[in-house]
């Protein structure tokens, strides 16, 4: 069974201009995953034919916050003519607020019921918005020991619970391995529990966030179990090169992912 491996143009070939990182991803293969696209030719990415899997979602408010839930919904508004444009599947989303580097806009190290019942109505609400525009809302479990302190409800069992509390088709999982490696580890479990509420799953080694083989996590066998469960969806390698920003680096870092999960 073959899987459906993307890349991360934000993370890879980081010495081109990000338009010269999608075609060259595109042209070895591999479907795109993009971040922000504001300020972006769209058009001109659109052209380039490259197949993109996911992009951000939104840029301000919070899942969880019933005072920003509203402005959650309103930037994926907003993003979603650039999505349908470029023909994108999944538009990502997190169960909080993330500002610059990806750290909490505000901080919080304790969950509430209150949280629990505003991120269950917001995601019912995208899941509105994007059965409207034929678009599925991903929502990303994220680790908050290392890169995203103060973001509750990020473990990938606390998402995994959130999206199958919604259980909608328009709203599925971002199961991210290496947020959920350093958060909670026992990841082949993780992704035969989770994979009936999976969009997409994305994959980077520990430590560094680097391609497969780089660090800690058997992703063979990862891959092993992906097949064994019936997974042939995508793949997306959200991690730098370990060899650096260039050319080549990018080139060796996308042959060890494809390696990795190769039949």
């Amino acid at each position: 069974m073959s899987f459906r491996l993307a890349a991360c143009a934000e993370m890879v070939y980081g010495e081109l201009p990000l338009i010269e990182r999608v075609r060259h991803i595109h042209g070895q293969g591999f479907e795109v995953e993009l971040w922000d696209t504001r300020g972006r030719d769209i058009t001109a990415l659109a052209a380039t034919g490259a197949r993109f899997s996911s992009m951000s979602g939104y840029f301000g408010g919070s899942l969880i916050d019933p005072e920003g839930a509203d402005e959650v919904l309103a930037s994926a508004e907003k993003l979603i003519p650039a999505a349908l444009e470029l023909g994108v599947e999944r538009m990502v989303v997190h169960p909080a607020e993330l500002g610059e580097g990806g750290h909490a806009v505000r901080p919080v190290h304790r969950s509430t019921g209150q949280m629990w019942l505003t991120g269950l109505r917001t995601l019912e609400r995208l899941a509105v918005l994007g059965e409207k525009h034929g678009l599925t809302f991903a929502l990303e479990n994220l680790n908050t020991i290392l890169d995203h302190p103060g973001i509750p409800l990020a473990r990938a069992k606390d998402t995994m619970a959130l999206v199958s509390a919604v259980n909608h088709p328009n709203v599925k999982m971002m199961l991210d391995l290496y947020h959920a490696q350093i958060g909670e580890g026992n990841l082949i479990e993780l992704v035969r529990a989770a994979l009936p509420w999976t969009g997409e799953i994305q994959v980077a080694d520990v430590p560094g966030r680097f391609e497969p083989g780089t660090g800690e996590i058997n992703y063979r066998a990862v891959a092993t179990a992906l097949r064994d469960a019936g997974y042939s969806g995508v793949i997306g390698l959200e991690a730098g090169a370990s060899g650096g920003p260039g050319v080549a680096a990018g080139d060796a870092a996308l042959a060890a992912f494809r390696a990795a999960f190769a039949d």
